[in-house]
């Protein structure tokens, strides 16, 4: 597919940048932020038909918002997850009441959502989780088990939580999706995860004995597996292309630096910075190929992940070497009464870490390309 941008997709982006050129100063208030976005029509554009989003767009004008989103010097957003993950599974899954349920409140930004897959003992091995959720005498669901890495948790309103609900079931068999109402006194806890940043939008969340109800289950009991990868396929779909706005930020600061600091005259570091650009701009051409249908397969989520995560990882290395030893310099003592202040490339370099583990980490995305793209044989499972 040809994704060369039309008329009246420039038209759209002028529209979308001049609208957060007045608006993406609205304040730190991140729910606010997403009522604000919700008002003008920009969540949920990505819907299709139906009359449960806001205004429609083609995948292009898609492309289009995500980039001008990226660049802009909008708030970080709260409701991504139920846009970009609950939403399009919903819409591919859900039953007409669900839709009606559920797409009008993340469309007007009222209701934030979180994502229960992680567990302590399955993080990227989702198939082996052990949260269990059993059915009442009065037909409700009794959840138990804890989640972990979930982002938002503090902040969300409802949760997607995948449990066992077959009885005896093992691996990807017997699980079910719940949606989850997160205001349960005693029956859900949230714990903030202070990460090496000093962020804390990870959580561990603890069911014991929460409510769900029968109709709020996703494509029925037992579909669990089923919804949940392609609810990840939605995951790594247009909004990747924003990240790569904002990596590209990131790597014109490194440069800069390298510059005006004189490490670009390392032909070492050059090359590094070369390799980096470079890459980047692979990931870009891989993203917009997938998405227009021609590279997409079993494996191309994995492929993309790969790429991404180890490209990100090594540019945070890169930020600190070029640095030098200022890098390591500033206040990073840290303390539950003073959190440290990192300056964008301390950030960027610790943040980096985790990119090759969350989100499935690089040893899981191999095995799959190995085993659903190459066909090689099954590796032993523990």
């Amino acid at each position: 597919m040809d994704f060369g941008f039309t008329a009246e997709d420039e038209a759209f982006r002028r529209e979308a940048r001049a609208w957060l050129a007045a608006h993406a100063g609205a304040g730190p208030d991140r729910r606010a932020w997403e009522r604000t976005l919700g008002r003008a029509g920009w969540i949920g554009i990505g819907w299709g038909e139906g009359g449960y989003g806001n205004r429609t767009a083609t995948l292009t004008q898609q492309v289009v918002w995500a980039e001008e989103y990226a660049r802009s010097a909008a708030p970080p957003r709260s409701g991504h997850i139920g846009e970009n993950l609950l939403a399009p599974t919903l819409v591919a899954h859900g039953t007409d009441a669900q839709k009606a349920r559920f797409l009008p409140p993340v469309a007007a930004g009222e209701e934030l959502w979180c994502q229960g897959y992680s567990e302590p003992e399955a993080g990227s091995d989702l198939a082996g989780l052990r949260t269990r959720a059993v059915r009442a005498g009065d037909g409700t669901y009794r959840i138990s088990g804890q989640k972990i890495w979930t982002s938002f948790a503090h902040e969300a309103d409802w949760c997607f939580v995948l449990a066992r609900t077959g009885p005896g079931s093992r691996r990807h068999h017997g699980l079910s999706l719940l949606l989850v109402p997160m205001d349960q006194p005693g029956r859900i806890e949230v714990r903030p995860i202070r990460q090496a940043t000093g962020a804390g939008d990870f959580n561990e969340v603890f069911f014991d004995g929460a409510h769900a109800r029968p109709e709020h289950v996703v494509g029925g009991e037992g579909a669990g597996w089923r919804v949940a990868m392609s609810l990840l396929g939605f995951e790594r779909g247009v909004s990747t292309l924003a990240q790569q706005i904002g990596f590209a930020q990131e790597l014109g600061r490194v440069v800069r630096t390298a510059v005006e600091n004189g490490a670009a005259a390392d032909p070492v570091v050059r090359e590094r910075l070369v390799r980096q650009w470079a890459e980047l701009r692979v990931m870009r051409w891989h993203a917009l190929r997938t998405l227009g249908g021609a590279g997409a397969g079993a494996g191309a989520p994995s492929v993309a992940k790969l790429l991404w995560g180890g490209w990100h990882q090594r540019l945070g290395e890169l930020a600190v070497l070029v640095r030098g030893a200022e890098a390591g310099t500033g206040p990073l003592a840290w303390s539950e009464s003073a959190p440290y202040e990192l300056d964008a490339d301390q950030h960027l370099f610790l943040f980096s870490r985790a990119d090759t583990i969350y989100g499935g980490s690089d040893q899981i995305q191999r095995t799959i390309i190995a085993e659903r793209v190459l066909g090689l044989p099954r590796g032993p499972r523990g």
